[in-house]
């Protein structure tokens, strides 16, 4: 095939025309439908230098493979568990992600499924917009003060840490575990704790890890039992880090009190997953980062990555910066 003047970049999710535009001022784009299936994408990524996508989207080496001249892949979204990251540095392509820009947002929401749980929202909702009031029919139990509890946090990067502010002003104790163990700068009065320590003393305990190898199933059978009765687990970050199979169990049991979760060990679920149907579930579709100024923010963040790599600038936020450059060797040119 004729190789353009410029790089190519695919474009494997729907942005803006005014995107779309900044885009072309650089690049030649090829801009997938949706609903693309995997013999459209490998064929738009024919001969392509770039890749803009959602983190959802697999990529392996059956991609590699498709796209041997292949330099970077822009996740839209923080995670990278979508990426065989070992494959795409052998292969000098640099994989890129938009960490930072959601951290709010995803605190914000952690802490609404917080109160929630806490004060019984949705149960207290569906009594009025079921009549249950009008009816004069008995209302639902009582929720519970978060002043005085402790939450205990899985993971305290920048998510975890914003969380644990939000709670401290609700009056909470905060408890942490962490893969470092230093303690955080401004978060003196919080405890830093194994997970163990922390699953035991929590009243809610909040998920704020990567998924990794070391992080699939982090909470399943064993620590669930580990957990207070009266506790309730909430997950902003990646479904598989809960065995869902296990939570769905201690649910039903009451060894913890409830769940609220934003994310599923398969999404969507299916229409008969038995964890749509336990009442002591909060759960939303995936929405952490759902707001219009924050996916705006995570959009310009994946566009300036997937631009300065192709321009052979360092990126603002790369996976794997020992791949930058490595293409062009790879391939016999200079570095």
């Amino acid at each position: 095939m004729a190789h353009p003047s410029r790089p190519v970049a695919c474009v494997a999710l729907p942005i803006p025309e005014a995107t779309l535009h900044r885009l072309r001022e650089k690049l030649e784009v090829r801009q997938l439908a949706p609903g693309f299936d995997r013999d459209a994408l490998h064929a738009a990524l024919d001969g392509a230098s770039g890749l803009l996508c959602s983190n959802l989207l697999p990529i392996d080496g059956e991609l590699f493979d498709a796209a041997p001249a292949l330099r970077v892949v822009s996740n839209f979204g923080v995670g990278f568990d979508n990426v065989d990251v070992a494959e795409a540095s052998a292969r000098g392509v640099a994989i890129c992600n938009t960490p930072g820009v959601l951290s709010e947002a995803v605190a914000d929401l952690t802490m609404l499924l917080i109160l929630a749980a806490a004060r019984r929202m949705l149960e207290n909702a569906s009594f009025v917009t079921g009549g249950g009031w009008s009816r004069g029919e008995a209302r639902p139990p009582l929720g519970f003060d978060l002043a005085g509890k402790t939450l205990g946090i899985v993971g305290f990067g920048r998510i975890g840490q914003a969380v644990a502010r939000r709670a401290l002003v609700f009056g909470m104790n905060v408890a942490y575990q962490d893969v470092l163990d230093d303690p955080r700068v401004g978060f003196e009065t919080c405890l830093q704790c194994d997970i163990e320590d922390l699953l035991r003393r929590s009243d809610v305990v909040s998920l704020h890890v990567n998924l990794s190898p070391q992080t699939h199933h982090l909470i399943g059978h064993e620590q669930l039992e580990q957990m207070k009765s009266t506790a309730w687990l909430v997950n902003t970050s990646r479904g598989p880090v809960v065995d869902q199979a296990a939570l769905v169990d201690a649910l039903r049991r009451g060894a913890i009190a409830g769940a609220a979760l934003d994310v599923l060990e398969e999404e969507p679920p299916a229409l008969h997953d038995p964890i749509l149907s336990l009442p002591n579930v909060i759960l939303l579709p995936h929405v952490g980062s759902a707001t219009i100024e924050t996916r705006q923010a995570m959009l310009d963040l994946a566009v300036e990555n997937l631009l300065a790599s192709l321009d052979d600038r360092m990126p603002p936020a790369c996976v794997n910066p020992e791949a930058l450059g490595r293409h062009e060797i790879q391939r016999g040119g200079s570095p």
